[in-house]
């Protein structure tokens, strides 16, 4: 039982308990020796009430930085639970951004993704039309048709020229070549005087080496197959042109040149003015 109460008693408390308690036990000791149960003399009771006095001042000052101690502790505590549940608050929104820039990053991925695509396939595309249309050089089989002036002097003309790059087209060719010089969806053969010139100069000059990428096994017999073949054949045992053709494993087409993009405009304006002045003489 004294254990129980000595775990449940306030420190203080207990503090001033035992303290007067053996202070009582001082004073009545010192009265049982001296053989009188009242107080032998007043420095007696003095020493006694100045020892009470103290302890009671020591007391006082415990109780207070006790009470200061608890103070400080419980607003340590309470601050150190602020400082977690900020944080935690705080530890939440960098989770919830760090899903909201996953999410972001993962739609960007797939637009980039798209994108990439898209201009793959367009990349392609243009490469497609580059070498169709004559922008962009061209490698593979095909056949190589040379002709030549007549050994009488008549000369290969550009409308000659024009039958056999037409016959070539029917028949299946992919691209074409004159000399060295790509023909393209825009280019035109023209006479100017003996030469014949082709997307602008140097002239062509004889003997005019055409170049054809298709299918070798079938562009030769093809090429007969259609009209204009057929005319340019019966044009060149005519006028006696040398003509000869051989099959290619491999051939390589150069493109064309970048400003043959404006060339057709010029000449058709000069072609225009020519019309315009050839109507003004005949009125």
């Amino acid at each position: 039982m004294p254990d129980l109460l000595d775990r449940t008693t306030p420190l203080l408390t207990r503090i001033t308990q035992e303290s007067l308690d053996g202070d009582y036990q001082h004073v009545a000791d010192r009265r049982a020796a001296a053989g009188d149960g009242r107080p032998s003399s007043r420095r007696n009771r003095l020493t006694a009430s100045i020892v009470v006095g103290a302890f009671g001042l020591l007391v006082a000052v415990a109780a207070v930085q006790t009470d200061e101690q608890s103070g400080v502790t419980s607003a340590s505590r309470a601050s150190l639970i602020d400082q977690i549940n900020d944080q935690r608050d705080r530890l939440a929104d960098l989770q919830a951004r760090t899903v909201s820039l996953r999410e972001l990053n993962i739609g960007l991925q797939d637009d980039f993704d798209e994108t990439n695509d898209k201009a793959t396939a367009a990349e392609a595309r243009a490469q497609r039309l580059a070498a169709q249309t004559g922008f962009a050089a061209v490698t593979g089989p095909g056949i190589v048709i040379t002709v030549d002036d007549a050994p009488d002097g008549e000369a290969v003309r550009d409308s000659d020229l024009s039958l056999l790059v037409d016959g070539l087209w029917n028949a299946g060719a992919e691209a074409i070549s004159i000399n060295g010089k790509r023909l393209t969806a825009r280019s035109a053969l023209r006479n100017s005087g003996p030469a014949i010139n082709l997307n602008g100069p140097p002239p062509l000059s004889p003997p005019y080496v055409v170049s054809a990428i298709g299918n070798k096994d079938t562009l030769q017999a093809d090429l007969l197959d259609t009209d204009s073949g057929l005319a340019f054949t019966s044009l060149a045992e005519s006028f006696g042109f040398p003509v000869s053709m051989d099959n290619e494993d491999e051939l390589t087409l150069p493109a064309a040149a970048p400003r043959m993009l404006r060339l057709p405009t010029i000449e058709a304006a000069r072609d225009a003015q020519s019309d315009k002045n050839r109507k003004e003489t005949t009125e």
